[in-house]
């Protein structure tokens, strides 16, 4: 009787343990640059979309602003401390996120997004290739000069955000790097960082425009800086065609687009990072293999192309 009894208690244990274990969902936090903006919530849409088809608690988390790097680095580090069964993270800074992913590294797997680090630490990157991307605004932003002024020359200037974040480094050099190689009546006359500030672009940009007269075209690096690019082009009077090419998705860059005030823009997918980045996340966490890099998608919109499927899908994601 004593055998039965013993029996049973541990059968009891069992039962009330497993529908609990059954319970717990595994968790994985994903660090953006900037909370508030509509490309960086729509990474977090298709993070949680990832999460609720594979049973994960998916945590949206990061600073107020990119340019916030020290507010990026201590979520990173409560969040380790809580335990995750991954990290995904889009690093504000190159230098600054690499000792801070070192050491989130020793405790879980921790998948980069959008831009890298200076670490080898991290499980796999996801991202896009910015040297290609540069070189495809290069190639935009010159036949676009050549259709306007029937000629391939003048000056280009190239406007970036703040220096050291190795996306808009990349895409930077690509852009130069192809200039140079096909394009030799076009001068790249300057480069200028804003510091990740909208108002000091639009200044950069105001100057450009006084002070020189043969410029055809700019490239810059970031939806911000793309927008803040657009905002000075569009206010200047002067009526010589300066061509815009830039990166992002929002609805002021798009009205910028459809009023031929910008010239192309070259878009990520957004909700795919965020979709892709948790599942990698979640295969790393099981132990499975990964890739060391996956190469996202990079897609040229323009006024052409503006009203097709795909670019209607990547302009306005579905962010709920």
């Amino acid at each position: 009787m004593r055998k039965i009894v013993l029996v049973a208690s541990m059968l009891a244990g069992v039962a009330l343990w497993t529908p609990a274990l059954a319970q717990t969902k595994p968790t994985i936090p994903v660090i953006v640059k900037d909370l508030n903006s509509p490309y960086w919530q729509a990474v977090l849409a298709g993070a949680r979309k990832a999460g609720a088809e594979l049973g994960v608690n998916v945590v949206g988390l990061g600073a107020q602003s990119e340019s916030d790097v020290n507010g990026q680095i201590g979520v990173l580090e409560k969040t380790v401390a809580t335990g995750p069964a991954a990290i995904v993270i889009a690093p504000a800074q190159f230098a600054a996120l690499g000792k801070p992913i070192d050491e989130a590294a020793k405790k879980t797997k921790v998948i980069g997004i959008d831009s890298s680090a200076d670490t080898k630490a991290m499980t796999s990157l996801l991202a896009i290739d910015s040297l290609r991307a540069g070189g495809i605004a290069a190639d935009t932003l010159v036949t676009a000069i050549q259709k306007t002024y029937a000629d391939a020359e003048g000056d280009v200037v190239i406007i970036t955000s703040t220096p050291g974040v190795p996306s808009f480094d990349q895409r930077a050099k690509g852009f130069k790097d192809a200039v140079a190689a096909k394009y030799g009546a076009i001068n790249v006359a300057a480069e200028k960082a804003a510091d990740g500030k909208p108002a000091a672009a639009i200044g950069i940009m105001k100057e450009f425009i006084a002070s020189m007269e043969d410029l055809r075209g700019v490239f810059v690096s970031d939806p911000v800086m793309t927008q803040a690019v657009g905002q000075a082009v569009a206010e200047k009077t002067t009526k010589d065609k300066i061509h815009v090419v830039g990166f992002g998705s929002d609805e002021k860059l798009v009205k910028f687009l459809q009023d031929n005030v910008i010239t192309g823009l070259i878009v990520e997918d957004p909700f795919r990072m965020g979709y892709d980045g948790v599942k990698t996340a979640f295969a790393a966490a099981k132990g499975e293999k990964v890739p060391a890099k996956i190469v996202m998608e990079a897609t040229l919109i323009t006024k052409a192309n503006l009203s097709s499927a795909r670019a209607q899908e990547l302009l306005k994601p579905n962010v709920k």
